[in-house]
C-alpha cells in the first residue's frame, strides 16, 4: 500500500548549525519564518534530526536521550511557537490567562475515584482524589472504587453535579454555567501554533497509523537496517511471550523481561529480521504479532510518541493553544478523501499498540473534551464513526479501558450532549442498529437470536454497546421539541425491532422417554436480559415524560406484540364447559409445544399498565411463560437437563426479575381486571393443564398436585399482590419497605446481603438506606463476623408468608399458619380483579380441594395445597369490597346446604376444614381459624376479635393436650441440661491440665506456716507438689499417668521462626552453616518459638496418627499448600492448629529441702566461695575441651537415646525428646537435620528462653498478671521444662561445652579480666536458661554416677540467678539514655543505693554522666529489670513446679525486688566496657499504626511510584504491617533472588522482616494477605469496616472505610501469639482451589 510521502521537498544537504544555545534556536526560527513554506521546512528539520537521535545502533540512556530531544528538537520549535525565548513567552502568556475550572485529571487502572451518591448526576460522574479531599462531597454519601482506566476527573463540570461541582481548587469564583473559556492570543502567535500543531500534529498521525505495507518515502531511506517488532497482545501470557523471545532471538530469561509492550527484538538486515519474524510466528500455533519496520521509521513513531507528551504540555499553558490545538485536529482534511485527523487516530486505534493509544487518549482527554464546543463537534464525529469503531472493537484483543470506544462514557453521560445527538445523530438508532448488525450472525429462520456455539469473548464485547445505549438514556429531558420526538421515536421503532429478534427466542420443548444429550446455550440469552434491564426501564421513563410519545411508545409497542402473536395454533379454538360457563380457546400445552421465557416486547407492554389492553392475546406468552416455571418446579422438565432449571432460577432471581417475572405478573393482572373472572380463571386451569381435573374427568397424580399448589399460589398472587405504582396507591418507598421487611422475617441479615436482595435501579442504588431505619434495628459486629439487622417488632404484622418474591428454599423458613396483612386498594382500573375470588369457578376449586382432603386420600391432596386454600379466601374476607362479596356468596349456586345467614360457599369450605380440624389430622388445617373468624363476623353484628375466635373454636381439651406437651417438653429439656452439666464437670475431672493453670490452694494447707511454698530458687525454696498427672490421649481416649518410665505422652507443637521481638527488623543475619547459637543476641533479630495447643495424645498414637496423615494427604490436591509433609508437619487431630513436632510430658520429681541443713550450707558456701569452686571446676573442663581429642563436641547415640549413667526415661520419651531437640534446631538455624551436632541441646535452650521471653512480652502488653492469665496453650508452651531438663541432666557432656563459654562470659566480666561488647554481649534471659540448665554436667564423670544433691541445686539456681541479675542490671545502665538530672527532694534508702550503684558502673566503665539522681537510676533499673525478672519467675515456676505467690498476681510486684538487687553490695563489682546499644526495657513491637479513615491509604497508594518501573501500567501498592514499607506486589518490575528461586516483592521482604512470615494490606484490594513462605499465603479480611460492620474486599461495595481498633487489635495478637502460620493453615483448609496461588510470586 502507498501513502502520501512524508516529505513534500527532497532534502537538501545543508549543514546544520549547532543548535545548544538559544543563537541557533533563533537561526532555526528565522529561517522558518522566511521559508515560502514553512511547514515543510519544519518537517524537513524533523526529518533529518530524529533518525540522529532515535533507534541507534547502542541504546542510550533515557535521561540522556530526553536531554538531547529537547535541546534539538523541542527548543527550537517552542522558540518558533513563542517568537522569543521560550520561558519569557511563557511568562507573558500565563500574565494574562486564568487556570481552568476543569481539572481533568485522566484516571489510571487502578487509581481510585470517588463518586457522591447525593450529588452525582449519575454513577460515571467521579473524582480524583485530590479534588475529593478538597470537595464539599467528603461529607456526604460517596462510593469509592478502582477505575478500569481511561476516564477523567468530572470537577468542574456542571453538568455531572446536583450541587458543588467544583472543589476548592478548581472554584473560579461564582459561575452560574459551565461557558467556554476565552483566551484571545495575539495574531501571531495564534497564526505560529495553528501552524505549528498542523504540520506537527499531521506528521505524528501518518507516522502513528503506518503499517507494514505502507511504501516507505526515499527521503527517508538514508541506512539499509530493518527492525523486528513484537507486540504484545492480550491472548499471550507473559510467560509465553518470554518462551517465544528465548527460542527465536536467543536472548536470556533476564534480557527477555526488558521486550514488554512494543520492543524491537532484532535489528540488521531485511532477511535476518525476516526469518526472526518468520520463527516467532510459527513457534506458537496462535501466532504473537510480529512486523518489520525500517529504522527511520521506528525513530520518527519514538519521536511521535514523545510530540503526545510535549503537545499536552503545550495545550495546558493558555485555553488559547488548547482552541487552537482542537480546532486543527478537528479540521476537515485537504484532500476529499481523507477525514480529519483526529478521526484517522481513531479509525486506526484497534491497530495501533497499547503505548500509541495511550498517547491519543490522553491528548483527546486534555484538549478536546475540556472544550464545550470542541467537545460537540468531536461527539458528533465520534457517532459519525461509531459502527466502524464498535466493529474493530469486537475484533480487537486489547481491553475496553484502551479502546477509543471507551470515550463514550465521556460523550453520551453528558444530558446537553446527549438530547443534541438524538436529534442531530440519531444515536439510539446509529447504537441499535450497531448490535443488530454485529449479531446479525445469530439470526435463525425466524428472524430470532439463536446463540449455540457464539464466541464468548466476542460477545461480550458486543454487550459493552449497550452500555452505550444506557448512557444516552441516563437523563430524560425536561423539555421535548418535535425534532427529539420524532428522533426518540425512530430510535424506539429500531430498539423494538431488537427485542422482537428475542421475543420467543431459543424455545424449548419438554423432553420424553430420553434425557436431553447436549445442554443447549442459554448464558447468551440471558446476558442480554440483563443488559436491557435498566434500558427498558429508562425508555418507559423517557416516554412518560411526555404524553404524545407515550402513547406513540405505547402503540408502537402494542403493534409490535401483534406482529409476534400472529402465529397461529395448531388447533382450532375450542369450547370448554365448567360450573355452567364456557370458554372458547385454542388449546395449548405447555408441556408439549414449543416454549420461550424470553418475551421482552410483552414485558415491555406490561409497563404501560395504565393503558387499556384487550382480552387474553396480551397474557397468553406471559401465562405460558408462569406455566413453564410451575412445571420446572413440579419436576416435569427433569429431562431437559440444569440449563432449563438454570433459566428459571434466573427468571426468579432479583437480577432479571423485575423486567421477566414481575412484569409477567402485571401482565397477568391486566387481564384480570379486562376479562370475565370465571373465563380467566378456567384460561389459568387450561394453561396449567388441571382442566381436566377439576371437572372430574382425570385422575390425581402427583404432578398434578404440585400444578395446583402452583396455580393457587398464583391466584394468590394475582389477587395479593399489589406493591405496585400504578397497580395500588403505593409509592417505591413502600415497595422497598415491604421487600426488607420480608427478607429479614426469614433471618437477620447484613447490610450488603439486603442490598443484593434488592433489585437496584439505573443508578445501582436500592433506596435501602431511606427505609432501613423505619424497619429494622441495627446490631454492631464483635471482633468477627460483620452488623446485621433485624426487623422491628412492629413491622412483623406486614409479613406475608406466600409473599411472591420468596425462593423455594426462603418459602421453606416461613410459618404459613399466620394471619396475612391486609393489602392496600387497588386502584380503580384493577378493582375489578377482586371479583376473581366471588366467582363459580374459584369456589369450585377450593371446595373440590377440601373435598379430596375429607376423602382421606393422600394421593389427592398436598399440605402445600390445603395451606394455599384458606389463605386465598383470607384475603377476599380482608379486602374493602366485602358488600360486593356478600352479594355474590348469596347468589351462587353451589348445590350445597347451609345456614340461611351463612355465604353457602364458603361456609362449605369451613365446614370441611372444622371437620378436619376437630379430627387432628394435620396442623395446615388451624389456618382455617383465620377465616372461621371472618366467617363469624359475617353472622355476628358484633364481630369478635381474632384472638376472642380463637378462644372459642379450640377446645379445652385441645388447650389442656397443648399445656400437658409444653410441661412435658419442660421436663425434658431439664433433664437434658442436667446431663449436660454433669459431662462437662467429669470432662474438666479428667482434663485438670487444660483447666488448673495454678495448683490450687487446698494442696498448700500441709505447708510450713511460713510461706515458704512461694519460694522458687534458693535454700529456702518450697517442696515440688506431689500430685499424679492422669491425661486423656485425645485419639484413644485412654487415661495414663505421666511417668518417667511409662511411655510417653505428648504435647503437639509447633517451631518456627520469630521476629515479634526483634529490635533491629530486617537485619541480615550471619551464615546459618557458622553460626553458634550459644548467646542469643539482645537485638533478639530472630528467634525460634515453640508454641503448642496444649492438647495429649500418646506417643504411639500420634506416630499411627502421622502416618495417616502423611499416607492420605499425599493424594490430595494441592496438599502442599496446607501442610509440609517434608519437613514434619501436621494438623492437630482435635483443634486443626498447624505441628511439626511433639514435645514429651516429664513428670517433676517432688523434691523437699533440709532447710537446717541448707541454712549450715549456707554458711560456708558463699557467694565468693560458690564462684572459687566453680572456676575450678571450670578450669579442669577446660583441660578437657582443648586437648588433641575432639570427641567433646560430637554427640553420642547412647546419651540421646536416654543411656547415661544418671536418670532413666523411658525409651519412648527419649525417642520423643529427640525428635522435639532435632525440630528445634533444624527449623530455627534452617539447616538439615542432624541428631549430632552440638548446638542441638542450645537450641532447645534458646527456643524456651524465647517462648518465655515472647510470652511475658504478650502478658505485658495485653495489660495481663503474670500467672493467673495463662492461657491453655500458652502453658502447653512453657511446660517444655521436659524437654530442656532432660538435656541438660541426661546428656550430660554435651552441656559442659556451652556452660564452659557462659560461665567464662560471667566470671570473667566478674574478675574485671575481659568485657562483654558488641555483638558477644548475651541476652541473659537465655543465658540463665542455659546455666542452670547446664550446671548438673559438671557433676558427672563417664565412670562416676554423680548428681547435685537438693541443697546444691538450691544454691546453683540462687547464685546463677544472682550473676545474670547482675549483668543484667550493668546492662541496663550502660545502654540507658534517657536520663534527667534531677537534684532535690528527699531520697530513700532505694534512691541512695541506685546512686552508689551507678557510681560503681561509672567507675568501671567511665564516661557515663555524673548529673544523674538516684531517683532516675531506680527508675531506670526498675523498668530495665522488670521483664527479666517476670521471664525467671516463669521459668523457675516451670522448672521447679513451686506454687507461685499471691503477689504474682499483681503486675507490679517486682519493685521490691528491684530495689533489693539495686543494693546488692556485688554491683560495684559488676562488668567494665562498651555496651550494646540496646536499650532496656526493649520496645515491644507493635503492628503500625494505621489511619482512620481508609481514604488516607489510598491516597498515599496513588503517590506510590514503584521504585523499579517508570511505566503506567497498574500497580499493586501493598503496605507491610511490620515495618510500614510499600511494595509493589504481583509485578514483574520488582522480582528479586531468593535462595536461587525467582520470588515477589512482598515474598522477599518477608524473608528479611519477619523471617519467611509476612502480614499485608493490599491498599487498592482493602484485603489482608498473610503469608508463612514462599509457597503458602492466604487472604484475611482487612481492619476496615464500613458504617454497616462489614469489610469490602476489592472494594465492590465503594462505601467510606474506617478503621476498627478491635479488629486491628486481634491481628497484633495474631502475630504476637505466633498464629499467622496456624490461620493459613486452616483458611486453606476450608478453600479447596482447583488452581494453586502463586504466593511466591506475590
Amino acid at each position: 500500500m502507498t501513502v502520501a510521502k512524508i516529505t513534500p521537498k527532497r532534502l537538501s544537504t545543508v549543514s546544520l548549525p549547532s543548535i545548544n544555545s538559544f543563537t541557533a534556536n533563533g537561526i532555526w526560527r528565522k529561517r522558518w519564518r522566511d521559508a515560502a513554506d514553512c511547514g515543510a521546512e519544519m518537517l524537513r528539520f524533523v526529518v533529518e534530526q530524529v533518525p540522529q537521535i532515535y533507534c541507534l545502533e547502542v541504546e542510550s540512556n533515557s535521561q540522556e536521550e530526553e536531554e538531547v530531544v529537547q535541546s534539538r528538537l523541542l527548543q527550537p520549535l517552542e522558540c518558533f511557537l513563542f517568537g522569543e525565548d521560550p520561558q519569557a513567552g511563557l511568562e507573558k502568556l500565563q500574565q494574562g490567562s486564568a487556570s481552568s475550572q476543569l481539572c481533568g485529571r485522566v484516571f489510571k487502572e487502578g487509581e481510585t475515584v470517588y463518586s457522591c451518591r447525593d450529588c452525582a448526576i449519575d454513577p460515571t460522574c467521579v473524582l480524583c482524589m485530590d479534588c475529593f479531599q478538597d470537595s464539599v462531597h467528603k461529607g456526604h454519601r460517596y462510593k469509592m472504587h478502582a477505575s478500569s482506566g481511561g476516564g477523567f476527573c468530572d470537577c468542574g463540570d456542571l453538568e455531572a453535579w446536583k450541587t458543588g461541582p467544583c472543589c476548592s481548587k478548581h472554584d473560579p469564583g461564582a459561575p452560574t454555567a459551565m461557558e467556554t473559556d476565552e483566551c484571545v492570543l495575539e495574531p501571531g502567535l495564534r497564526e505560529r501554533a495553528q501552524k505549528l500543531f498542523q504540520v506537527l500534529l499531521r506528521y505524528a498521525t501518518d507516522l502513528l497509523v503506518w503499517e507494514e505495507s505502507y511504501e516507505l518515502a526515499a527521503e527517508l531511506v538514508k541506512e539499509d537496517t530493518y527492525y523486528c517488532v513484537l507486540y504484545n497482545d492480550e491472548h499471550h501470557s507473559y510467560d509465553h511471550v518470554i518462551y517465544t523471545l528465548q527460542r527465536s532471538v536467543q536472548c536470556d530469561h533476564s534480557e527477555a523481561h526488558t521486550h514488554t509492550g512494543r520492543r524491537a527484538v532484532k535489528r540488521g538486515k531485511l532477511r535476518s529480521c525476516q526469518q526472526a519474524k518468520d520463527l516467532i510466528r510459527h513457534i506458537s500455533l496462535q501466532p504473537l504479532r510480529v512486523e518489520i519496520l525500517h529504522s527511520a521509521v521506528m525513530a520518527h513513531q519514538s519521536f511521535a510518541m514523545r510530540l503526545g507528551t510535549w503537545f499536552q504540555q503545550i495545550i495546558g499553558y493558555s485555553v488559547g493553544f488548547r482552541q487552537v490545538f482542537c480546532q486543527v485536529a478537528l479540521e476537515p482534511s485537504s484532500e476529499g478523501d481523507q477525514p480529519s485527523l483526529i478521526s484517522r487516530l481513531m479509525l486506526h486505534d484497534s491497530r495501533l499498540y497499547k503505548g500509541a493509544r495511550k498517547f491519543i487518549h490522553e491528548l483527546i482527554f486534555c484538549s478536546l473534551l475540556m472544550e464545550t464546543e470542541y467537545k460537540r463537534r468531536f461527539a458528533i464525529e465520534f457517532t459519525k464513526h461509531y459502527k466502524q469503531l464498535q466493529k474493530d472493537y469486537t475484533l480487537d484483543d486489547h481491553e475496553r479501558s484502551i479502546s477509543i470506544t471507551a470515550l463514550s462514557v465521556q460523550i453520551f453521560t453528558v444530558p446537553t450532549l446527549a438530547r443534541q445527538l438524538i436529534e442531530e445523530g440519531n444515536v439510539i438508532k446509529v447504537i441499535v442498529d450497531t448490535v443488530m448488525e454485529l449479531l446479525s450472525e445469530h439470526l435463525d429462520a425466524n428472524h430470532r437470536f439463536h446463540f449455540q456455539g457464539y464466541n464468548s469473548d466476542k460477545f461480550f464485547r458486543i454487550q459493552v454497546i449497550f452500555h452505550d445505549l444506557r448512557y444516552i438514556l441516563i437523563s430524560k429531558p425536561s423539555l421535548w421539541t418535535e425534532e427529539l420526538r420524532t428522533q426518540f421515536l425512530e430510535g424506539f421503532r429500531v430498539f423494538l425491532g431488537l427485542l422482537h429478534c428475542m421475543q420467543g427466542m431459543e424455545e424449548v420443548k419438554r423432553q420424553f422417554g430420553q434425557h436431553i444429550e447436549v445442554e443447549p446455550e442459554w448464558e447468551a440469552g440471558f446476558s442480554i436480559q440483563r443488559q436491557l434491564r435498566h434500558i427498558l426501564v429508562m425508555f418507559q421513563d423517557w416516554c412518560s415524560s411526555d404524553e404524545t410519545v407515550l402513547l406513540l411508545s405505547f402503540r408502537e409497542c402494542h403493534r409490535a406484540l401483534m406482529r409476534c402473536n400472529n402465529q397461529p395454533f395448531q388447533s382450532e379454538a375450542t369450547d370448554y364447559y365448567m360450573c355452567k360457563h364456557i370458554l372458547h380457546v385454542s388449546p395449548y400445552k405447555v408441556s408439549q409445544e414449543p416454549v420461550s421465557i424470553h418475551l421482552p416486547i410483552s414485558r415491555a407492554l406490561a409497563g404501560e399498565e395504565n393503558h387499556t389492553v384487550h382480552l387474553s392475546a396480551p397474557m397468553e406468552h406471559p401465562l405460558r411463560c408462569v406455566v413453564l416455571a410451575a412445571q420446572v418446579s413440579a419436576e416435569m422438565w427433569r429431562r431437559n437437563g440444569l440449563s432449563l432449571v438454570s433459566q428459571v432460577y434466573y427468571y426468579h432471581d432479583v437480577k432479571c426479575r423485575d423486567e421477566m417475572y414481575d412484569k409477567d405478573v402485571i401482565m397477568l393482572q391486566i387481564a384480570a381486571s379486562k376479562m370475565d373472572p370465571n373465563h380467566f380463571i378456567m384460561l389459568i386451569l387450561q394453561r396449567f393443564e388441571l382442566f381436566d381435573v377439576f371437572n372430574g374427568s382425570l385422575a390425581s397424580k402427583d404432578q398434578w398436585n404440585r400444578l395446583t399448589e402452583e396455580m393457587l399460589y398464583l391466584l394468590i398472587i394475582i389477587v395479593g399482590e399489589r406493591y405496585v405504582p400504578g397497580i395500588s396507591h403505593v409509592t417505591k418507598e413502600d415497595v422497598t419497605m415491604r421487600e426488607v421487611i420480608h427478607l429479614l422475617c426469614i433471618q437477620p441479615m447484613a447490610h450488603s446481603s439486603l442490598v443484593k436482595g434488592l433489585p437496584e435501579n439505573e443508578s445501582h442504588e436500592t433506596g435501602l438506606e431511606t427505609v432501613i431505619p423505619k424497619v429494622a434495628t441495627f446490631k454492631k459486629p464483635g471482633v468477627s463476623g460483620h452488623g446485621l439487622y433485624e426487623v422491628k417488632k412492629e413491622c412483623l404484622p406486614e409479613f406475608n408468608p406466600f409473599f411472591f418474591h420468596y425462593s423455594k428454599s426462603q418459602h421453606s423458613k416461613v410459618d404459613v399458619a399466620l394471619r396475612p396483612p391486609v393489602p392496600p386498594p387497588f386502584c380503580p382500573a384493577f378493582s375489578s380483579i377482586v371479583h376473581l375470588l366471588c366467582c363459580d369457578i374459584l369456589i369450585h376449586i377450593l371446595r373440590r380441594v377440601l373435598q379430596r382432603a375429607v376423602e382421606d386420600r393422600a394421593t389427592y391432596w398436598t399440605e402445600a395445597m390445603i395451606q394455599r386454600v384458606p389463605f386465598a379466601c383470607i384475603s377476599r374476607c380482608l379486602s374493602r369490597a366485602l358488600s360486593l362479596f356478600l352479594f355474590y356468596m348469596n347468589h351462587i349456586n353451589c348445590n350445597c346446604v347451609c345456614p340461611p345467614t351463612v355465604p353457602a360457599p364458603y361456609s362449605s369450605l369451613y365446614e370441611c376444614g372444622a371437620d378436619q380440624a376437630r379430627r387432628g389430622k394435620n396442623r395446615t388445617w388451624v389456618i382455617f381459624t383465620p377465616l372461621s373468624c371472618n366467617i363469624s363476623a359475617l353472622k355476628n353484628p358484633h364481630p369478635l376479635s381474632m384472638s376472642d375466635c380463637l378462644t372459642q373454636i379450640v377446645p379445652d381439651k385441645d388447650k389442656a393436650e397443648r399445656k400437658r406437651k409444653a410441661e412435658a417438653a419442660k421436663l425434658h429439656r431439664q433433664k437434658i441440661m442436667a446431663q449436660m452439666s454433669a459431662m462437662q464437670k467429669n470432662f474438666i475431672e479428667s482434663h485438670k491440665m487444660l483447666y488448673d493453670n495454678m495448683p490450687e490452694s487446698s494442696q498448700g494447707d500441709c505447708a510450713m506456716e511460713l510461706g515458704e511454698l512461694c519460694v522458687a530458687v534458693g535454700p529456702q525454696r518450697g517442696s515440688t507438689p506431689a500430685e499424679r498427672e492422669v491425661l486423656t490421649c485425645i485419639l484413644c481416649q485412654e487415661e495414663q499417668e505421666v511417668q518417667a518410665r511409662s511411655p510417653a505422652m505428648v504435647l503437639t507443637a509447633c517451631v518456627q521462626r520469630s521476629t515479634v521481638l526483634t529490635q533491629c527488623r530486617g537485619k541480615t543475619l550471619a551464615n546459618n552453616e557458622t553460626m553458634y547459637p550459644l548467646f542469643m543476641p539482645p537485638d533478639l533479630a530472630v528467634g525460634t518459638h515453640t508454641g503448642s495447643c496444649g492438647h495429649v495424645m500418646h506417643a504411639t498414637c500420634w506416630q499411627k496418627y502421622f502416618e495417616a496423615v502423611q499416607n492420605t494427604t499425599r493424594n490430595r490436591l494441592h496438599a502442599e499448600l496446607i501442610i509440609d509433609l517434608e519437613n514434619g508437619e501436621y494438623m492437630c487431630p482435635l483443634c486443626k492448629s498447624l505441628c511439626n513436632t511433639v514435645v514429651p510430658l516429664i513428670p517433676l520429681e517432688p523434691l523437699t529441702l533440709n532447710y537446717e541443713n541448707a541454712e549450715l550450707v549456707g554458711q560456708l558456701l558463699t557467694l565468693p566461695r560458690w564462684i572459687q569452686i566453680l572456676s575450678a571446676r571450670i578450669k579442669g573442663l577446660k583441660s578437657v575441651t582443648q586437648g588433641p581429642g575432639k570427641d567433646s563436641c560430637v554427640i553420642s547415640q547412647s546419651h540421646l537415646r536416654g543411656e547415661s549413667p544418671g536418670r532413666k526415661y523411658s525409651d519412648s520419651i527419649a525417642e520423643m525428646l529427640v525428635v522435639c531437640a532435632t525440630t528445634v534446631h533444624r527449623v530455627g538455624l534452617q539447616t538439615g537435620p542432624n541428631e549430632l551436632c552440638p548446638a542441638v541441646p542450645v537450641m532447645s535452650w534458646n527456643t524456651c528462653a524465647f517462648t518465655i521471653q515472647a510470652i511475658e512480652n504478650l502478658l505485658q502488653e495485653e495489660d495481663k498478671t503474670l500467672f493467673g492469665s495463662l492461657q491453655n496453650r500458652q502453658v502447653g508452651q512453657i511446660d517444655y521444662r521436659g524437654g530442656t531438663h532432660f538435656m541438660a541432666t541426661d546428656v550430660s557432656h554435651l552441656g559442659r561445652l556451652p556452660l564452659v563459654k557462659e560461665v567464662n562470659v560471667l566470671f570473667d566480666a566478674y574478675s574485671r579480666s575481659s568485657t562483654c561488647s558488641g555483638d558477644n554481649q548475651p541476652f541473659f534471659v537465655c543465658c540463665q536458661v542455659g546455666l542452670v540448665l547446664a550446671i548438673p554436667a559438671l557433676y558427672q564423670e563417664e565412670a562416676v554416677d554423680l548428681q547435685p544433691s537438693a541443697v546444691s541445686s538450691a544454691y546453683n539456681h540462687l547464685y546463677i540467678l544472682h550473676l545474670v541479675t547482675m549483668a543484667h542490671v550493668v546492662q541496663v545502665l550502660l545502654s540507658s539514655t534517657d536520663d534527667t538530672a534531677v537534684f532535690g527532694g528527699e531520697e530513700g534508702q532505694a534512691e541512695r543505693a541506685a546512686v552508689e550503684l551507678y557510681a560503681a558502673v561509672s567507675q568501671c566503665t567511665g564516661g557515663l554522666r555524673s548529673d544523674v539522681s538516684g531517683s532516675s537510676v531506680a527508675d531506670r533499673v526498675r523498668r530495665g529489670v522488670t521483664p527479666f525478672l517476670r521471664c525467671a519467675a516463669l521459668f523457675f515456676n516451670c522448672l521447679t513446679g513451686v506454687p507461685p505467690p499471691e503477689e504474682l498476681s499483681n503486675i507490679f510486684f517486682t519493685d521490691g525486688l528491684c530495689l533489693r538487687w539495686c543494693g546488692h553490695p556485688a554491683v560495684t563489682k559488676a562488668l567494665k566496657g562498651e555496651m550494646q546499644t540496646i536499650s532496656y526495657p526493649r520496645k515491644r513491637n507493635r503492628l503500625i499504626e494505621l489511619p482512620e479513615d481508609y481514604s488516607a491509604l489510598l491516597n498515599q497508594a496513588s503517590h506510590f511510584q514503584c521504585p523499579n518501573s517508570t511505566d503506567d501500567e497498574r500497580k499493586h501498592p501493598t503496605l507491610c504491617l511490620f515495618c510500614g514499607t510499600i511494595l509493589c506486589s504481583q509485578s514483574t518490575c520488582c522480582h528479586s533472588q531468593l535462595d536461587g528461586e525467582e520470588v515477589g516483592a512482598c515474598t522477599a521482604h518477608a524473608a528479611t522482616c519477619g523471617a519467611g512470615v509476612g502480614m499485608f494490606l493490599r491498599i487498592r484490594e482493602c484485603e489482608m494477605v498473610l503469608m508463612a513462605s514462599k509457597t503458602r499465603g492466604s487472604t484475611y479480611p482487612a481492619p476496615y469496616l464500613d458504617d454497616y460492620g462489614e469489610t469490602d474486599p476489592q472494594l465492590g461495595r465503594g462505601n467510606p472505610l474506617h478503621l476498627c481498633p478491635e479488629r486491628y487489635r486481634k491481628l497484633h495478637q495474631l502475630w504476637q501469639q505466633h498464629c499467622i502460620l496456624e490461620e493459613i493453615a486452616r483458611s486453606l483448609e476450608v478453600v479447596n482451589v482447583m488452581f494453586a496461588f502463586e504466593w511466591q510470586m506475590l
